[in-house]
C-alpha cells in the first residue's frame, strides 16, 4: 500500500497509508463503503486515527432527508489517537488519545456575546473532515482536525484509564447538559423526560443529578430497565399509560415543572405541553428539522408555559462536561453501558440501518474502524 510522505508542515507517528475506508454519503438513503484518500493536514492541524464514533440522530436525519450536498462523510461523536501533528501545534503530541468536537465558537461575535454560541458563524462551520465537504468525518479511519478546532478548545485529551467509547460521549453529553442548565432546575422540581434513548436517558440522569425528581416516559420496558440502572426509578410506560395524566397524578394535579422532549418529530409536542404545569417549561430538544407544528397558544399566554429549545454544545461548560464524563466513568455515569451495538467500519451501512430503526434492544450504536479498539 502506498504511504504518505512526511513534509515540513507535519510530523507523523509512523508512515501513514495513502488511502482509507469510509462510509460515504451520496444522497438520500445512499451511503456507500468506499476507499478514499487519507486527508492531508496543514499547519496548526491534527490527523486523528478514529477508534470509535457514535451514530447520532442528527447524522441519520441528514442521510434520510438529503438535506446536505453530496458526497460527504458524516460522524461527529468521535475519539481516537493523534497520528500526525501540524507545524506550530505545541499543546498536543503524537500518540495522544483525544476526543474531537467538530464545531467551536469564536467567543467574540454577537451571538457568542448573547450566550447563543450555536448561532455563531464560526460555530456553523465544521472543522473536522475525512474528505469532501467537512462533515465531521467520524465514519472513516482518519480525520483531519482543522486549526481553529485545535486552537479553540475543540480537542480534549483523554486521561489514562478512560476508554475511547466513554470519551466519545463528551459531545452529546455537552449538548444535553447545556439543555439541562437552561431549564434552571430547582431541588423541588419534577421533570418529565419523554424518550429514553441515549439522549433522553442522559437528560434524565443529569436532571436527577441536579436534584430534581425525574419521571421517564418510553414505549420500551427494556429502556426503563437501563434507566433504572442509573438510578431513575419513576418510569411511565407510554404504550400503556396516559403520560400527561400519570404526571399529574404524581404532582398533586399540577403537572411537571419541566418537560424535555427527547424524541424527534412533532407528534409529542402536545403531550409534552399537556404534561407541563402552568408556569412550567417545555424544552424541544430533538426537533432539529424546520417545519410547522400545532400547539395551543393559550397554554403559552394564559397558562404561562414557556416553550424553549436547546441545540448543540456550549464551550462555556466544556471543561465541566469533560470532568463529568471522565470522573463519571467509575462514579455512576459509565456511558459505555448505553452501547447496545458495535459495528466495524466495514459494516457501517448496517450500523446506520440499525440506528435508523430503533427497537427495544437498541440504544447507542458505535462504529469502530478496528473492532474492539473503542474499549481501549
Amino acid at each position: 500500500m502506498a504511504t504518505q510522505t512526511i513534509t515540513s508542515e507535519s510530523a507523523t507517528v509512523h508512515a501513514l497509508p495513502a488511502t482509507m475506508r469510509a462510509a460515504v454519503y451520496h444522497g438520500i438513503n445512499d451511503v456507500r463503503l468506499e476507499t478514499v484518500p487519507v486527508p492531508a493536514i496543514g499547519r496548526g492541524e491534527l490527523l486523528v486515527r478514529i477508534a470509535t464514533c457514535g451514530v447520532c440522530g442528527t447524522d441519520l436525519k441528514k442521510i434520510h432527508l438529503g438535506s446536505h450536498s453530496a458526497p460527504r462523510i458524516f460522524g461527529h461523536e468521535m475519539a481516537g489517537t493523534i497520528v500526525a501533528v501540524g507545524k506550530g501545534v505545541t499543546n498536543f503530541a503524537l500518540g495522544q488519545r483525544v476526543m474531537v468536537y467538530h464545531h467551536v465558537p469564536c467567543g467574540q461575535c454577537y451571538y457568542c456575546r448573547k450566550n447563543t454560541p450555536a448561532q455563531c458563524p464560526l460555530y456553523k462551520k465544521t472543522g473536522a473532515t475525512a474528505g469532501f465537504e467537512a462533515s465531521g468525518g467520524g465514519f472513516a479511519e482518519y480525520i483531519r482536525v482543522m486549526d481553529w478546532i485545535v486552537s479553540g478548545g475543540g480537542v480534549v485529551a483523554i486521561p489514562d484509564g478512560i476508554p475511547f467509547e466513554q470519551a466519545a460521549f463528551i459531545e452529546p453529553v455537552n449538548t444535553v447538559y447545556k439543555g439541562v442548565k437552561l431549564l434552571n432546575l430547582q431541588p423541588d422540581d419534577t421533570v418529565l423526560v419523554i424518550g429514553q434513548g441515549p439522549i433522553g436517558l442522559m437528560h434524565a440522569v443529569l436532571a436527577h443529578r441536579a436534584g430534581a425528581r425525574v419521571l421517564t416516559s418510553d414505549l420500551y420496558p427494556e429502556r426503563h430497565a437501563i434507566a433504572a440502572s442509573y438510578g431513575l426509578t419513576n418510569p411511565i410506560h407510554a404504550g400503556q399509560e396516559n403520560v400527561a395524566e400519570r404526571v399529574k397524578s404524581e404532582t398533586e394535579g399540577r403537572g411537571a415543572d419541566a418537560v424535555v422532549l427527547a424524541v424527534g418529530g412533532n407528534a409529542l409536542i402536545k403531550t409534552a405541553m399537556d404534561a407541563c404545569r402552568m408556569g412550567g417549561r417545555i424544552m424541544l430538544f430533538a426537533q432539529t428539522q424546520h417545519g410547522e407544528a400545532t400547539f395551543d397558544p393559550g397554554a403559552v399566554c394564559v397558562d404561562e408555559k414557556t416553550l424553549l429549545g436547546s441545540y448543540s454544545s456550549s464551550f462555556d461548560i466544556a471543561d465541566e462536561v469533560a470532568d463529568l464524563v471522565f470522573s463519571g466513568y467509575r462514579n455512576g455515569f459509565d456511558l459505555t453501558r448505553l452501547i447496545s451495538h458495535r459495528f466495524s467500519l466495514e459494516d457501517a451501512i448496517q450500523a446506520i440501518d440499525v440506528a435508523s430503526h430503533p427497537k427495544a434492544d437498541s440504544m447507542k450504536i458505535m462504529i469502530e474502524p478496528v473492532p474492539g479498539r473503542g474499549g481501549e
